[in-house]
């Protein structure tokens, strides 16, 4: 099977389960919306499951965070926001030189809630570089479907997972960084999912009511030029200027997958580790 073949499918089953969680979601009255698809779920509960993140001993160290801008997880943002940490978030599809918003709380001018809605930042934040960032403590993504193995299902579109690669890459996110997601309960699955290389796994996983530790999630080390197309690299300007000078312009197929990582045996909910 060649790479392209293999990337269809893994994209495939990852639509499949992209679909069953969101009619799970919205045949439960779980969302905001009037429904789920499409997009990272704004779930009910979102305010307690910050509340949950927010008694972790990872969060109460961390200085600095690197949020998504979903509505989902606002409610983290305005926390952390109002703890006096600084947080950034990705300019939308990072279509610019300076890619991210800076949410300094020392230098807010509207209270914590407010800033950290990203209409807002997009008006009251500077937009920065990678080199004007800190390195980062904690990650934040939003997720359609997780499972207890940490392997993590995103929307489609990858801007994630490009962005945790490139800060990888610069030093910004390494070891000590702990990587969450703020989910509804209905989208932890006991089951594999599919993945695909550079797809960025999770440590916790955080819902109104439980509180998982993933065991070895997945990290990609940096880029993997192979897997992005050169459209791709042209859209995000901070990769155009990145790109390797040796022929490496993107491939035009999609890349290769992981054998997917099952849920461990017996897994059930346990307290998250403090990372030092």
């Amino acid at each position: 099977m060649t790479d392209d073949h293999m990337f269809r499918d893994v994209d495939r089953e990852k639509q499949r389960v992209r679909e069953r969680v969101w009619d799970a979601l919205d045949a439960g009255g779980a969302v905001h919306d009037d429904t789920a698809h499409g997009r990272i779920p704004d779930f009910v509960g979102s305010r307690d499951a910050a509340a949950a993140l927010g008694g972790l001993g990872a969060w109460k160290q961390a200085g600095v965070i690197k949020a998504v801008p979903d509505k989902a997880q606002l409610p983290v943002r305005a926390l952390a926001l109002a703890e006096g940490k600084t947080v950034f978030m990705a300019v939308p599809r990072l279509a610019d030189r300076h890619p991210f918003y800076l949410l300094d709380p020392a230098a807010l001018t509207v209270p914590p809630d407010e800033a950290a809605s990203s209409r807002v930042a997009a008006v009251i934040a500077p937009k920065v570089g990678v080199d004007a960032l800190s390195p980062v403590d904690m990650v934040v993504l939003g997720s359609v479907a997780v499972n207890r193995a940490g392997v993590r299902i995103g929307k489609g579109a990858g801007y994630s997972d490009l962005e945790f690669a490139f800060l990888t890459e610069a030093g910004l996110i390494g070891d000590h960084t702990v990587v969450v997601t703020t989910v509804h309960p209905l989208q932890v699955l006991d089951e594999e999912l599919p993945a695909t290389l550079h797809d960025v796994g999770v440590d916790v996983i955080v819902t109104p009511d439980e509180i998982i530790t993933c065991s070895s999630p997945h990290r990609p080390s940096g880029l993997i030029w192979e897997h992005l197309d050169a459209a791709k690299i042209a859209s995000i300007p901070v990769l155009a200027a990145s790109r390797p000078p040796y022929g490496g312009t993107g491939a035009t197929h999609g890349c290769p997958a992981v054998p997917p990582v099952p849920p461990p045996p017996g897994a059930s909910p346990v307290t998250a580790p403090d990372r030092p």
